[in-house]
């Protein structure tokens, strides 16, 4: 990173009166990749960019990173779990994004948002390769050709200093894509017609409307009685208003995510007029919550913060190489160029926000998981720029899902890796849409920790490719050990279970009726390898129960053709309980056809008409500590999650299970790879089990885990001859990256696993040598 000048020292400066305009001080900064705008996005790609080489200037106009995330907003980070209430299993984001929500669970489990913004500064100014400047507005552009940025020019308000930023590359995470605007590069604002792309949610008519700004507050409990006496601007419209929003005093936070405003006015221009109303009716709402004496509890509450800012949802969406729309992601299409993965709903509010007598949001799910394009990430008309966060290529209806905050930081960190790739061969961004190129950096996200939905990793060249595989054991799934809890069959319950091909075993589950019962089991399957929507059953049994305690004995009726996975279920019955495990075991899962009003989730999507989604079934695991497996007995293994699994190049589960479970009786797990001749090793990543199913919602929702259960905390590296290259004793994360301090030369390495616990045996998804 180069600068013009530096630091000033303190002395004595007196000035005489000059009759010129003086000038702010003025830095030049060159680098290799200016990102503008430093909220998750922002942050997520100057990291990525900086860990591959590249010299960052990371730009971003508050005084604080995380930008939606960060305290001065409060939003939780969300993604392609969507809170768990659809059916993306083990979807959650990896990567970078994945790095910071496994480290924040890890130190934050109860989502102080100070604590985020604390991790996500630390995880930047680690990285020796981005420079920094906090409270910079970008407001000028310079440009070298018509389809070139040659530079961006920015304000730090705080040190009165004016930076212009030149580099060969430049990133807009601005959010209103404040650069790509300067520039020139086309964009759109409001919604697309239906005809243009066939989207079915899309208006019929002229509609120009957009999603609006939130702003929430904070209220707490101080123990003793407390007055509030209302500011004279304070709304007086919210009776009406809680005719139709669901006003609770246990809500704060983003769960008042409905306190939305501006949707019919310029979110970019009127943002300050848009902030103004939110105050009016933040104050408002507490006003009534504390004088309404609707909410005598709230006698002893007080207010203790109200965000100075508001969220924004929606401005500027910039043209790219391709506009991904709403077909996209309903029918989940796969993208030759895809770089990151996304899963939120189709997630629309009505234009009129608080004030409409609308539901808040309209939120119509996949079924599954959908890709992501490196073209909707490059702009169409400057090819040194590329666009990260919301304002990426896509309609205003496929907006309604890219638009959250783990999908941003997702793709951000995707097309940063690109930019650097494309440096590091001296070659164009777009350069890397040629096939060959392109697979390279698909392989080198995954290696990162990024998931792309059907890519496995191939691993190249990687030095484990060319060594045979030995496992000192490897789980049969036989059984699932039984617990002392039942699980009362309110709603209906699903195990999700990977079975062989080939003729399937019996199952033995246990029973428990309150009186004579029918009870029903089917096996069901998902219409495609790597979804989890259970739509074809391919056998079923029922049978009924007297009262008491009672096994049922199944063998279905069905041979599978290949590998995967099935759903083990059991029809709700009232009054009827199977009994659970306590155990917990990478590549399993419990879902329950329930209710998840959170996210738009009533059991089933049924549009109702024809608005281009799919009507199927919700099936959606419990957070823990609830139970989480049903006990299960097999008259011979269903699986064995060995040593093939291992090595099929996911690193969650996709198809199968994906990963090798250690015999849980298994003292000492251990992995060894041994090549014909010694090879020179440098280090090894591996990939463990911290439950991607679980949202680890950056703040306010906490979380009962600080590590998954299933996550190996402790492993040992040794050579062919005993010693000791690396050993963890603390791990709560599941890409670990460990080097040793000299080059060993060995033709055999072995890694020792400790089980995490007596009830969770260790577990590997994939590792790589270099």
């Amino acid at each position: 990173m180069v600068t013009s000048d530096t630091p000033s020292q303190p002395r004595l400066i007196c000035k005489d009166f000059s009759p010129e305009i003086r000038e702010h001080r003025n830095r030049k900064v060159q680098s290799d990749l200016v990102i503008v705008g430093g909220g998750l996005a922002g942050a997520c790609a100057a990291i990525a960019a900086a860990r591959e080489g590249l010299q960052v200037a990371l730009v971003q106009d508050r005084p604080v990173l995380g930008g939606n995330a960060s305290s001065e907003v409060r939003l939780w980070i969300l993604g392609a779990t969507s809170h768990m209430g659809n059916n993306n299993r083990w979807s959650r984001e990896g990567g970078i994004i994945g790095e910071f929500l496994e480290e924040n669970c890890f130190r934050n489990p109860e989502g102080n948002p100070l604590m985020v913004d604390a991790l996500l500064l630390e995880m930047v100014t680690n990285e020796p390769n981005i420079q920094l400047f906090l409270n910079t507005s970008v407001y000028q552009v310079t440009k070298s050709a018509d389809d070139e940025l040659e530079s961006c020019i920015g304000f730090c308000s705080q040190n009165s200093t004016e930076y212009n930023f030149f580099a060969p590359c430049f990133m807009d995470a601005s959010g209103d894509g404040v650069i790509a605007f300067l520039a020139g590069a086309a964009f759109r604002m409001g919604a697309e017609l239906r005809d243009e792309f066939g989207e079915k949610m899309a208006p019929p008519d002229s509609y120009g409307h957009l999603l609006g700004h939130s702003l929430y507050f904070y209220s707490k409990d101080t123990g003793r009685p407390v007055e509030f006496h209302a500011p004279a601007f304070a709304s007086r419209e919210i009776p009406e208003i809680a005719r139709h929003r669901p006003i609770d005093l246990k809500d704060f936070g983003c769960r008042l995510w409905w306190v939305e405003y501006g949707g019919r006015r310029d979110t970019i221009h009127d943002t300050e007029e848009i902030k103004w109303e939110l105050w009016k009716v933040v104050y408002g709402i507490w006003d009534y919550i504390k004088n309404s004496g609707k909410f005598p509890e709230a006698d002893t509450h007080t207010l203790e913060w109200v965000g100075t800012i508001p969220g924004k949802r929606e401005s500027r969406r910039f043209e790219g190489l391709y506009m991904m729309r709403q077909q996209d992601i309903v029918e989940r299409r796969a993208f030759d160029d895809v770089i990151a993965h996304g899963g939120w709903a189709l997630d629309l509010h009505p234009a009129d926000g608080l004030y409409s007598k609308l539901p808040g949001c309209n939120q119509w799910h996949a079924k599954g998981v959908y890709g992501i394009p490196l073209r909707s990430f490059l702009s169409r008309d400057i090819r040194n720029l590329v666009f990260a966060g919301r304002i990426i290529s896509t309609s205003h209806v496929a907006f309604g899902s890219t638009r959250v905050m783990a999908t941003c930081g997702c793709g951000a960190q995707a097309v940063a890796t690109a930019v650097a790739m494309a440096c590091r061969d001296n070659v164009g961004i777009r350069d890397l849409m040629e096939k060959d190129r392109l697979a390279a950096l698909q392989q080198k996200l995954i290696e990162t920790g990024q998931f792309l939905p059907g890519i496995p990793w191939s691993g190249g060249r990687n030095l484990e490719n060319s060594a045979d595989w030995e496992v000192s054991s490897a789980l049969e799934l036989k059984s699932i050990p039984s617990g002392d809890e039942w699980i009362e069959l309110t709603e209906s319950i699903a195990l999700i279970l990977p079975l062989r091909s080939g003729p399937i075993p019996e199952f033995r589950l246990s029973f428990r009726a309150a009186e004579s019962s029918q009870i029903r089991l089917r096996l069901r399957r998902s219409d495609r390898p790597g979804e989890f929507t259970p739509e074809i059953t391919v056998a079923e049994l029922s049978s009924d129960l007297d009262k008491g305690e009672h096994s049922i004995n199944w063998r279905p009726d069905f041979v599978p053709q290949q590998d995967g996975y099935y759903f083990l279920t059991v029809d709700a019955c009232p009054g009827v309980s199977i009994r659970a495990s306590d155990n917990h075991s990478s590549g399993l899962l419990t879902v329950y056809n329930g209710i998840h009003k959170a996210v738009g989730n009533l059991g089933i999507q049924d549009p109702g008409e024809d608005i281009g989604v799919d009507r199927f079934e919700f099936w959606c695991p419990r957070r823990r500590p609830h139970p989480q497996l049903p006990h299960l007995e097999c008259s011979d293994p269903v699986y064995v999650m060995g040593v093939d699994e291992l090595r099929n190049g996911y690193t969650r589960p996709w198809g199968t299970p994906g990963c090798w479970v250690a015999d849980p009786e298994d003292p000492t797990p251990c992995l060894t790879l041994r090549w014909e001749k010694p090879v020179k090793l440098r280090g090894m990543v591996l990939f463990f089990d911290a439950d991607f199913d679980n949202a680890m919602e950056s703040v306010l929702w906490g979380h009962p885990d600080r590590i998954a259960p299933t996550c190996v905390r402790e492993f040992r590296v040794e050579d062919g001859k005993g010693n000791v290259l690396a050993h963890e004793t603390d791990n709560h994360r599941s890409r670990v990256e460990v080097g040793w301090s000299e080059i060993c030369q060995s033709d055999e390495l072995r890694l020792y696993l400790k089980h995490p616990s007596r009830k969770s045996p260790a577990s590997l998804f994939h590792l790589s040598c270099f």
